[in-house]
Order: C-alpha cells, then structure tokens, then sequence
C-alpha cells in the first residue's frame, strides 16, 4: 500500500513494504525524479538498508559464539512497515522485532524511517531506538535510485555530480562476491565534478569513505532540473547504477559491506554502531528538487 505526503511544491508516494520512497513529483513542472524500477534492470526504487548495509562475507556473521545469516543490506526493505505517524507533509513508518527477525537477527528494536517536505525537498530520518536489554549492533542506509535521464531531449551522459568539496578520493573496489577489497583505487583527482559515463558503474557500485563533501548534486548543463542529496552525519557513500539503466543512486551510509577479509564477528564489522538499551540513533539525509 501506498501512502502520499505533500505540500506546495511536492508531491511524494511512499510504500508499506520496505517504508519505500515510490515518487516524487514537482507540481509546477509535473516532473518525476524517480526511476521506475523496470524489472529487467533493477526492481526496486529507493530500498532501506537495515540492520546490515552492504553483503556479509558468505552472507553469514558471528554474535556470542552463534552464526547467523542474513542477506545483502538485511532484511527491512521487504518487511511491511506500519505507519505510527501521518499529516500532510510527513509520515513514519515503524518496523519492531518480530519472530521473524529475531531468528537471524536476535535483538530486540523499534525501527522508523521518517518522511518530512520543507518546501522543495524530502528529508528521510533513520531512528532505531534499543528496546533490548544489551547493546544493539545495527547500520542503516539508503539507496535512492533517480532517473537518468530527468527530461526529454537529454541523455544519461549530458549529466554530471558535483560534490559539495574538492575531493581527492579512491574509490573501494568491490569482489565477486559483494566484499570490499582490502585497498582502494585511486579515483577522483583534486575536483569536485565527476562526468557520469555508464562505464563507470560496470565493475558494482563506487564506494567511497569519509568524503570531505556532504552532499552531491546531478546537474547537467542541457535543463535547470536537477537533484542535491545531502549525507551530513553518514561517513561512507555509494553511487550505483544497474548496467546501462536510466538512473542513477546516490546512497548514504552509517555502514558498509563486509571486506574480504572481515572476521565475521559483528561487534568488529566496520561501520556497525552500538546503541546502548533504551538510546536512540538518529541520522537524516535529504534530496533537494529543482
């Protein structure tokens, strides 16, 4: 089911399953800034990462001396979320501990993903409150995808990101099998542009770590339109496209994949946080439309 938030500027759909962001039109223009999750690319539009964010080696970790499985970016993007919170311009969307996800994940939590439109943009709040009675080992993230080309008459490649900074910057290479390498590439050299070619994505997703930047914009020099998504608060950062789609992610991250040479233990996998019982972690990134 879908639910619709909206204000003077935007008009915006969020599903139950996965708490995930469907649409988001600019009234004056009608223009859509979504993919549309063809299924012969890439099925989704805009999955919640959580509680892992990225692959596990062998899809597997550790947790007082017991394994447990879990897929790549966990398990909330195809749970149906329940909305605990709703006005015109905002919603949430809350997914607690159940049988289910206690089996391979065996904490105890309240996971909401917020949706709130000032003006021109949507802001979406990750806030994971620990209702157990030992510390909850959790990442969170997102992975918007936004159509590529935005409007007629343009091409994937008329497009381009600019970072908020000047980065110099590698990139960190992903495996066949979804884990970071144990080094990086050498990738973004004293600039804060990066043309987008379809090239770029054909090795996976390009994964960077504590960028200088906190938000990135897709421009293009043929329209006005164009996007900013601003991270402040998450340290790693995805941008990915499915080979040879019309769109492209820009997804922030409080965690990352597992590397090839991860233990397995999730109290020591990079990027998990540790909430202690009864705190609540809170992050907000955010998309600004023109």
């Amino acid at each position: 089911m879908n639910h619709q938030i909206q204000n003077s500027s935007l008009s915006v759909s969020i599903a139950t399953k996965g708490a995930e962001l469907q649409s988001i039109i600019n009234k004056s223009t009608g223009l859509e800034y979504m993919w549309s999750a063809d299924p012969a690319f890439w099925a989704k539009k805009s999955p919640v990462l959580f509680p892992i964010v990225g692959g596990l080696k062998n899809d597997h970790y550790t947790y007082n001396g017991n394994t447990y499985t879990l897929g790549r970016h966990g398990f909330a993007r195809d749970m149906e979320f329940t909305v605990t919170e709703q006005d015109e311009s905002r919603i949430t969307f809350t997914l607690t501990d159940n049988e289910t996800t206690r089996k391979n994940y065996p904490f105890q939590f309240n996971f909401s993903v917020k949706y709130t439109l000032e003006q021109n943009r949507v802001n979406v709040s990750y806030i994971v409150k620990n209702t157990d009675d030992k510390t909850l080992l959790f990442s969170v993230g997102g992975h918007p995808a936004f159509k590529l080309p935005l409007v007629h008459n343009t091409f994937f490649e008329d497009y381009y990101l600019q970072f908020s900074h000047v980065e110099t910057a590698g990139h960190w290479p992903l495996s066949p099998g979804g884990q970071l390498e144990d080094h990086s590439v050498p990738f973004i050299n004293n600039t804060n542009i990066l043309p987008l070619k379809r090239p770029l994505f054909y090795q996976d997703a390009l994964v960077f770590k504590n960028l200088a930047s906190n938000s990135i914009a897709i421009l293009s020099k043929k329209t006005p339109n164009g996007l900013r998504v601003h991270f402040d608060g998450f340290p790693y950062l995805g941008i990915w496209n499915a080979k040879d789609a019309n769109f492209v992610c820009i997804e922030p991250w409080c965690g990352i994949a597992d590397s090839v040479n991860a233990t397995g233990d999730l109290a020591q996998k990079e990027g998990i946080n540790q909430l202690q019982p009864g705190h609540i972690f809170e992050r907000t990134w955010g998309v600004e439309l023109f």
